[in-house]
């Protein structure tokens, strides 16, 4: 949901403002979801294209003029809207801090040509109802609005300099990684040509980082201490993802509640065994070309997903098991970061074990396994989620069930894959005019972060 520089510049102005005119927690909250509304209502206005957050939901309130206060009271269901997701951030970022509930100057403080920017807005959230004129009023708040008074600020945040150059010495640990991932991805785009058409941002930087040997023999990327990290989660995503669509695809197997269609746990174990070929284990991983080649990791996991069909069981089977042999080959900080925290139950190095488990028995016969693994985990999962409702009873948030040995679901789960990070700070990147939107880098891009031409 972190999707734009402007909303970091927002909360930023807002803690700034907010302790001004000492505003306690309820008040800056209120304040809050009313500037999201009034920003909302401006990109209404005047954005194609890509909107301000809450725009869908903003609109029904917005007719001959913009009821900021109806809005405010329902276009999000968290208490304190859209800052939720970038209040994180924001305080690592330091833009912005939290101090008894109320949003606060961070360790940077906001400029003045900022809070200059965001006045008006604040102004303008405390009317109960806007005209259209005071909404055109607020046309430099736009997201396609030509002048950005935050980008020299956000610029020197994002990349960890001041007036043009770094010193490494007045940035906290937190700024450092963040300036190393940010010239990771940008040398990645300078070594990969920028992307190719229909490509991701991700995908370009995988295509550099996660394979072959330029992490280690370019200079650049050498020189960056965070890359042999990002490896390590670039590859782990292959497992992430096939780990959510094998999940996925079972629990769109099993009947709703109420329907014909609960399935026990032998059905479901032979739903996924009955997909894989009539081979041992050991035979199935000996199909699977080498993993690494030089030292370095080869693009198997791509070469798996453009023979087989993403939504296909035994793909993502495949992929699992091809993160299981990497679990035993990566080294360092790579691997460190490819496992996940210690003990993590599905991760790669306990697929591996698994996988030794079953090396002279059928594939199906671990299939059949990975199904009751799922099963467990997401009964785990659930538990440590579950939390009262409102009346006192406990709720259980998932989206299966068991009843008397048999499974039953009250919803889909997603298939869709996670947001990458490497997505946002790639786009916060083009936002801030270092890269364009081919991913070509910039001139400025180039000079402040280092990154070749």
């Amino acid at each position: 949901m972190t999707r734009f520089v402007r909303y970091h510049a927002l909360y930023a102005a807002l803690g700034a403002h907010a302790e001004r005119h000492g505003l306690g927690a309820e008040a800056c909250r209120n304040l809050l979801r009313r500037s999201e509304v009034v920003m909302a209502g401006v990109s209404e206005l005047f954005d194609q294209g890509v909107v301000a957050h809450g725009a869908d939901r903003v609109r029904p309130w917005l007719d001959d003029d913009l009821d900021v206060a109806g809005a405010a009271a329902s276009y999000s269901p968290r208490a304190w809207g859209f800052w939720e997701g970038y209040g994180g951030p924001g305080q690592v970022l330091g833009s912005v801090a939290v101090r008894n509930g109320a949003l606060r100057p961070g360790r940077h403080s906001c400029p003045e040509e900022v809070r200059g920017l965001f006045a008006p807005l604040f102004e303008a959230a405390g009317h109960d109802r806007l005209d259209f004129g005071g909404l055109e009023g607020l046309e430099p708040l736009a997201l396609s609005g030509a002048g950005r008074p935050e980008d020299p600020w956000m610029r020197d945040l994002f990349t960890a300099t001041r007036r043009g150059r770094h010193d490494p010495g007045v940035w906290e640990a937190d700024d450092l990684r963040r300036r190393g991932a940010m010239r990771m991805v940008l040398r990645s785009l300078v070594l990969n040509g920028g992307r190719d058409d229909g490509e991701g941002w991700e995908d370009a930087v995988r295509s550099v980082v996660a394979f072959g040997n330029r992490a280690a023999t370019d200079p650049v990327l050498a020189s960056i201490r965070e890359v042999p990290g990002w490896r390590g989660v670039l590859l782990r995503h292959y497992s992430v993802g096939a780990w959510r669509r094998l999940w996925a695809a079972l629990v769109a197997t099993i009947g709703r509640d109420g329907e014909d269609a609960d399935r026990d746990p032998q059905e479901l174990r032979d739903w996924l065994a009955d997909r894989m070929p009539d081979q041992t284990v050991r035979a199935f991983l000996g199909e699977l070309p080498a993993t690494m080649v030089g030292g370095h990791p080869a693009p198997i996991e791509r070469a798996v997903l453009t023979v087989g069909d993403a939504g296909d069981p035994l793909t993502n089977v495949r992929l699992l098991l091809v993160g299981g042999r990497r679990a035993a080959e990566l080294e360092g900080g790579t691997r460190a970061a490819f496992l996940g925290a210690r003990h993590d139950i599905l991760n790669p190095e306990w697929v591996r074990l698994r996988t030794e488990d079953f090396l002279d028995r059928p594939l199906r016969e671990l299939a059949a396994g990975l199904v009751d693994d799922m099963l467990a985990q997401a009964r785990r999962v659930a538990l440590a989620g579950t939390a009262p409702d409102p009346s006192g009873r406990l709720r259980v948030f998932s989206q299966v069930h068991e009843r008397n040995g048999r499974y039953y679901r009250t919803g889909d789960e997603a298939t869709a894959e996670l947001e990458p990070r490497i997505g946002r700070l790639a786009s916060f990147a083009r936002q801030l005019g270092l890269v364009d939107e081919g991913g070509a880098v910039l001139p400025l891009g180039v000079e402040l972060l280092g990154v070749g031409a």
